[in-house]
């Protein structure tokens, strides 16, 4: 007999993430098909466990997956797992961040190796085109980019909490015109587009870079701009668009703040190796170390969690038809390459029998 289809989503662990990858709306299209979900409890949420019931999901203590979970389900999260249990045994759903030589992803991808579990990272859910299917994006860049110019403006207040995003907007709009000039590069793709709609809130002036800019990339014009926002996924080594050489350099700059959205440090991917240390809630802005005129930089590697209803709506919308794919009678080619970024990732760490 075919398995029942079964979702179970996990309580997030970070105090600040109250995004979900399934809202209780979808939660209920699921059920309606017929997939059988669990709902972790949490003090985080943005979406009260109450409207998943009435969706007709079950619901579990935050953290029980690992002892409660059948092996049969699919575990659906967003950000790191606990360091607990060390063994993963079940097929995990979420933003790995391991398959780029980030710092910490050969103890997590051993601890797959060791359960038998599997790593389907979302990031890597792509179509033949290489485009991905369901990403939080846009929201990362508009977040991004709102942060970015209430810094410049000296109008950002840590610690960050989470916003409507009209309230954010309000913040955004209130500054007088101060003649701040922004420049977005991947202004094109899913950050970018939130990234330049944030700033145009803000009222802001933005050049738009796209592929075509930066394969001849002009410094000089890139130092001109106050702030600078990084929406450039790349997934294959290319030169960085600034290093430390480029801020020492004695030439005019009126460069002051940097939001990197794609928050790759540690990583030969990391297209802005002037710093090396992820920022968070708790302190949104670092100061760069060398002389000149001061440089701050903004990365963070949850920002959609700052407008939390928006940004799950938009993405559990985006998974949705591939959830439902999860128990197809045949194998879905989208969730075949995301399930092959992992067998290779395997295979690199440990050797490509114990992968298999």
């Amino acid at each position: 007999m075919p398995e029942t289809p079964q979702l179970w989503m996990r309580s997030e662990t970070r105090p600040t993430e109250r995004r979900a990858p399934l809202t209780p709306e979808d939660a209920l299209r699921l059920v309606r098909q017929g997939v059988r979900i669990t709902v972790e409890e949490s003090e985080h949420r943005v979406f009260p466990l109450d409207d998943y019931e009435a969706a007709g999901c079950r619901t579990a203590p935050a953290g029980s997956w690992s002892r409660a979970a059948p092996g049969s389900a699919y575990v659906l999260g967003l950000k790191e797992l606990p360091p607990a249990p060390e063994l993963l045994h079940h097929r995990h759903v979420y933003f790995g961040h391991a398959y780029k030589g980030q710092a910490q992803a050969p103890v997590l991808l051993r601890r797959f190796a060791a359960g038998g579990g599997t790593l389907l990272d979302l990031e890597y859910l792509a179509d033949a085109q290489g485009r991905r299917l369901a990403a939080f994006g846009y929201w990362a860049g508009y977040a991004g980019a709102a942060l970015a110019a209430l810094h410049a403006r000296g109008a950002l207040r840590p610690p960050l909490v989470p916003l409507p995003r009209p309230e954010l907007d309000a913040r955004l709009r209130a500054a007088a015109p101060d003649g701040l000039r922004a420049l977005v590069i991947g202004a094109g793709g899913r950050s970018g587009r939130g990234a330049c709609d944030a700033l145009a809130t803000a009222g802001i002036p933005v050049t738009r870079w796209d592929r075509t800019a930066t394969r001849s990339l002009d410094r000089a014009a890139l130092l001109g701009h106050d702030i600078l926002v990084n929406a450039v996924l790349t997934t294959r080594p290319v030169p960085p668009f600034l290093t430390p050489a480029d801020l020492e350099t004695g030439g005019p700059r009126r460069l002051s703040v940097i939001a990197d959205i794609t928050c790759d440090t540690g990583s030969e991917l990391h297209l802005l190796p002037v710093y090396d240390r992820l920022t968070d809630w708790t302190a949104p802005a670092r100061r760069l170390p060398g002389g000149g005129p001061p440089v701050d930089v903004i990365a963070i590697d949850n920002l959609p969690s700052l407008l939390p209803a928006e940004a799950a709506r938009a993405f559990s919308a985006d998974l949705l038809p591939k959830l439902l794919a999860l128990h197809a009678p045949s194998p879905d080619p989208d969730w075949v390459r995301c399930r092959a970024a992992f067998t290779a990732a395997l295979a690199a760490l440990t050797g490509p029998d114990r992968a298999a």
